[in-house]
């Protein structure tokens, strides 16, 4: 039987080139590595990490209760993807790091990523509450069940393929889940606009596009931050960027699914727009009208049921099926495999074998599937689950990346601490109706139980400035002796530990710092201090010419030839 786990897992394997049906023939002469797998060349369908079951449920959700302007999910996440292929990608699979947490734990220790990972994992929950509310609306729509029992079904379906499918259920479900919308999706379109009971529309007739009210505009910008930034700091983006085979083709493949997400969201535009200008009491729909909120998220899959002929609707409905069901297990496996190595093997059990760690997976798999399914039930609006998921990691996360990747020697775990605990306060005092949390603070423009103040900027933006501002101030009480070393106890300043201190930029000059230079193109100081080698990483063609220019110096000069880029990863490796 195959199991589930991560690339994160394993260390010392390398990630083969060879193509994935090779790979599945290897099954044979046994299990290939889960790196194969998850680092493969052909597997890279980052559009897949946004465009799933609550994507298109939710879009089309949004533009029937609110209007196209309020439909941000899919245009913010879009974003999302461009700015995380500018600032995150390239540099992030450079330095070497496995997994999002990563350079997090890196900076701030093992523990404070640990604490870390909650936020990640309460977005990852709440991202799989989205997809799974979405397949129990489709299911209760085409074989006419209750919506809290089709949740719970579609739950117990997305966590059993999960556990036993592993890496092979993403790899199968992302390669048959943009052909399932696009195809499915786009069949049903033509004959849902020209049933007898759906209206024109045109904007003037019926409103499906909608407005931004003068006293809601910062809420509204506040929200496109949300969805912007809070859609870079997940591990079910960096799993597939960071197993690109170079940094330009990690952010070419970011570009390009950013592109096919404001794509992909056309046909649930449409069918919602259709939706909206359809008289529903007229139809053959048996349920309430006006129609309720749990009606409403539900509004794709009545689309496709109700104003489409029979076979039409059948193959509709089998691609959204699909797609929602192959959206579950990614977000499930990513929030799972960074639990196993980031919390339980580098926090609680650093001596954990293999075995251990495959069944802890297993354990985390149920759990997160069991706390996606009560939100599921807790939170009727797809939409909502959707936009939420990023609520968290957008305050608390977000700042905590950008710092630790391109300013690290500008934090610390002082300042990563006061940032989160701050960040926390302020999102948790703005309240949260979608989780009957009541406001504990009233914020300028508080109106009918919404805050109209952008309350969660705020919270983003105080975080990322006391983390500066606190990690400076340590910094220089520090080094400045105010305080002695003994009162450094998170051991991040001048109290370093001799076998994790940090090591400094190289300073040679002439062939050794062209190789030091050739050397950090694949992995950095911190990575070689911890062991941890990418095997999605190659060297680069730069590294390579570097790296045989000085070793034919040397040899003219009858000189033993330096470990070139690519073998000293591989020999690091094998010495690991």
């Amino acid at each position: 039987m195959w199991v589930p786990y991560s690339s994160a897992v394993f260390k010392e394997s390398t990630c083969s080139s060879m193509p994935f049906n090779q790979l599945m023939k290897s099954k044979k002469r046994g299990h290939p590595r889960v790196d194969d797998i998850f680092c493969n060349r052909n597997m890279h369908l980052i559009s897949a990490t946004w465009v799933g079951g609550g994507y298109i449920n939710g879009t089309a959700e949004a533009i029937y209760t609110s209007g196209l302007v309020w439909c941000q999910a899919p245009f913010g996440y879009a974003l999302s993807l461009v700015f995380g292929g500018i600032f995150f990608a390239n540099e992030m699979r450079r330095q070497g790091y496995i997994t999002m947490l990563d350079p997090l734990q890196d900076n701030f220790g093992e523990r404070m990523g640990g604490l870390l990972f909650l936020p990640a994992l309460c977005g990852e929950v709440f991202w799989a509450a989205g997809i799974l509310a979405a397949l129990g609306a489709t299911l209760s729509v085409i074989i006419d069940m209750d919506h809290r029992t089709s949740v719970i079904f579609s739950s117990c379906i997305a966590v059993f393929y999960t556990l036993f499918g592993g890496l092979y259920s993403v790899a199968y479900t992302d390669v048959i889940q943009l052909f399932c919308i696009f195809i499915g999706l786009w069949m049903c379109i033509p004959f849902a606009m020209m049933d007898e009971h759906v209206g024109s529309l045109s904007p003037s007739v019926v409103d499906w596009i909608g407005e931004v009210d003068e006293s809601q505009r910062w809420y509204y910008i506040d929200y496109g931050l949300l969805l912007i930034f809070g859609g870079i700091p997940w591990q079910v983006y960096f799993q597939r960027v960071l197993s690109s085979k170079t940094a330009a083709r990690a952010q070419i493949l970011s570009y390009v699914a950013a592109a096919g997400c404001i794509l992909m969201a056309i046909p649930p535009v449409l069918i919602g727009a259709i939706a909206k200008a359809t008289p529903w009491n007229e139809t053959n729909y048996k349920g309430p009208w006006p129609l309720t909120e749990q009606e409403t998220s539900m509004i794709l899959p009545m689309v496709l049921q109700h104003l489409t002929p029979d076979f039409v609707s059948f193959f509709g409905l089998g691609a959204v099926s699909a797609a929602v069901m192959s959206s579950a297990d990614s977000s499930v496996l990513s929030a799972s495999s960074m639990f196993a190595r980031n919390v339980y093997k580098l926090i609680f059990r650093q001596r954990a074998s293999e075995m251990e760690i495959i069944w802890v997976m297993r354990v985390s798999i149920i759990i997160v599937g069991i706390l996606s399914t009560i939100m599921a039930l807790t939170i009727p609006s797809i939409y909502g689950l959707w936009s939420m998921c990023s609520d968290l990691v957008y305050c608390i996360l977000f700042p905590q990346l950008l710092m630790v990747v391109h300013f690290k020697h500008h934090c610390n775990t002082y300042g990563s601490l006061s940032a989160y605990i701050v960040a926390f306060f302020v999102r948790l005092s703005g309240g949260e109706p979608l989780l009957g949390l009541p406001p504990l603070i009233k914020y300028p423009g508080y109106k009918d139980g919404q805050q109209l103040f952008p309350f969660r900027t705020m919270a983003m933006i105080m975080s990322l400035l006391t983390l500066i501002g606190v990690s400076w101030f340590t910094k220089w009480i520090f080094e400045t002796g105010r305080l002695a070393p003994g009162y450094d106890y998170f051991r991040c300043v001048v109290n370093i530990p001799e076998d994790v201190e940090r090591v400094g930029e190289p300073a040679g000059e002439g062939e050794l710092a062209m190789m030091n230079t050739a050397a950090q193109k694949s992995y950095s100081a911190v990575d070689e201090r911890n062991g941890r080698i990418n095997p999605a990483l190659e060297p680069d063609d730069e590294m390579d010419a570097a790296a045989e220019a000085i070793t034919a110096r040397r040899q003219s000069a009858n000189q033993p030839p330096p470990v070139a880029g690519g073998d000293r990863l591989r020999q690091d490796q094998t010495a690991f």
